[in-house]
C-alpha cells in the first residue's frame, strides 16, 4: 500500500488536536524524531498499523499537501475522545538542480505544530496488522525508520493484552544511524521490555553510509540470520509484516532471495504468502 494506491475506508475528513509532542531521539542526535499524540472524535475507529492521510498546508498554489503516516498507538479514553500516536521524522530534501536543502512539507509542519494545534486527515487507510488466531504462528516483522512504529503496538498487544505468544517472533528494524534508532534510548526502550520473552528476538541495523542518506543495511541483517529467517519463511503458518518507506521493499526482496536460494524461489514463496493472506505491508 502506498500513498497513490491507498483507499480510505472512511471518506470523512477528521480534525485532530495535538495534545503532546515528545522528541524520542537522543538530544545529541542530528535526527529529530517525534511521537505526536492527537485527540480526535471518539467515533474514530482506527487500528494500530493502519495509515492516515494527513494534510499539511500546500505550496506553489496547492491547497494542501498530503502524506501517509501509520498509527503507532491508540488511547481509547483521552478525555472523552480517541487518542492516537504518530511517529514523525523531521525530513529535508535536496533540490537536484541547485543543491539547496528544503524542509519537508508535512513532517516539518507536524513537528512544529504547537500544543492545541489542529490537523485534518482522512482514513483509516489499509488493513491493520492482524494477529493470527494460531498463537504458535511465527511472526516476522521488518521495519525501517519510522516504519517501526506499528510494531511497537503489535508487540505490546501479543505479549501484554494476549498474555504471550508461543510462536517465534523476530523483529528487524533499521535506521540511518545508531542515534536515530527509535525506542532504543533510555527513555523509550519499549522493545527492551520484551527481551526476556523466550519467543521474542529483535535485531537492529544502521546505514553503512549515513552521511550519504543511504538506507539501513536491512538486507545484511536478514542474511546474517538466514537460518532462522529461512525456517520462518518456509513455515506454512508464518505471517510477514513489512512497514516503512518504499525503498525498504527491494532491500527485503534482495535479502530473502538470497536466504531462499534465488530470486525465482523467493518470488514464488512471496506470491504464496500473499495468496494465503500471510503477507502484510504498509509502505509510504
Amino acid at each position: 500500500m502506498t500513498l497513490s494506491t491507498a483507499t480510505a475506508e472512511d471518506s470523512r475528513l477528521w480534525l485532530a488536536t495535538l495534545v503532546s509532542n515528545d522528541r524520542i531521539t537522543a538530544p545529541q542526535s542530528p535526527e529529530d524524531v517525534r511521537r505526536l499524540r492527537f485527540a480526535v472524535d471518539a467515533s474514530f475507529n482506527g487500528r494500530v498499523g493502519q495509515c492516515l492521510r494527513v494534510r499539511a498546508p500546500g505550496q506553489f498554489g496547492q491547497r494542501y499537501h498530503e502524506r501517509l503516516y501509520s498509527i503507532a498507538d491508540l488511547e481509547p479514553s483521552l478525555g472523552g475522545r480517541m487518542g492516537f500516536d504518530l511517529l514523525v521524522r523531521r525530513c529535508h530534501v535536496i533540490d537536484d538542480f541547485n543543491g539547496e536543502r528544503y524542509d519537508g512539507v508535512a513532517s516539518n509542519h507536524l513537528c512544529n505544530l504547537p500544543l492545541g494545534g489542529e490537523v485534518e486527515f482522512t482514513g483509516p487507510i489499509g488493513h491493520p496488522f492482524p494477529i493470527p488466531e494460531d498463537r504458535e504462528a511465527p511472526l516476522l516483522m521488518i521495519g525501517m525508520g519510522t516504519g517501526v512504529a506499528p510494531f511497537r503496538g503489535l508487540v505490546r498487544r501479543i505479549y501484554d493484552e494476549l498474555g504471550g505468544w508461543k510462536g517465534p517472533v523476530m523483529l528487524f528494524h533499521g535506521a540511518r544511524s545508531g542515534l536515530e534508532m527509535l525506542y532504543q534510548n533510555k527513555e523509550n526502550d519499549d522493545f527492551g521490555l520484551y527481551y526476556d520473552q523466550p519467543t521474542f528476538k529483535a535485531f537492529a541495523s544502521v546505514s553503512p553510509r549515513p552521511a550519504f542518506d543511504a538506507p539501513p543495511a536491512m538486507d545484511l541483517a536478514l542474511v546474517a540470520h538466514a537460518g532462522e529467517v529461512w525456517s520462518m519463511v518456509q513455515d506454512a503458518r508464518t505471517h510477514v509484516f513489512l512497514a516503512g518507506p518504499e525503498a525498504l521493499l527491494p532491500l527485503v526482496d534482495k535479502a530473502l532471495a538470497q536466504v531462499v536460494g534465488s530470486a525465482e524461489a523467493w518470488e514464488a514463496r512471496c506470491a504464496q504468502l500473499k495468496a494465503q493472506g500471510r503477507w502484510h505491508e504498509v509502505l509510504y
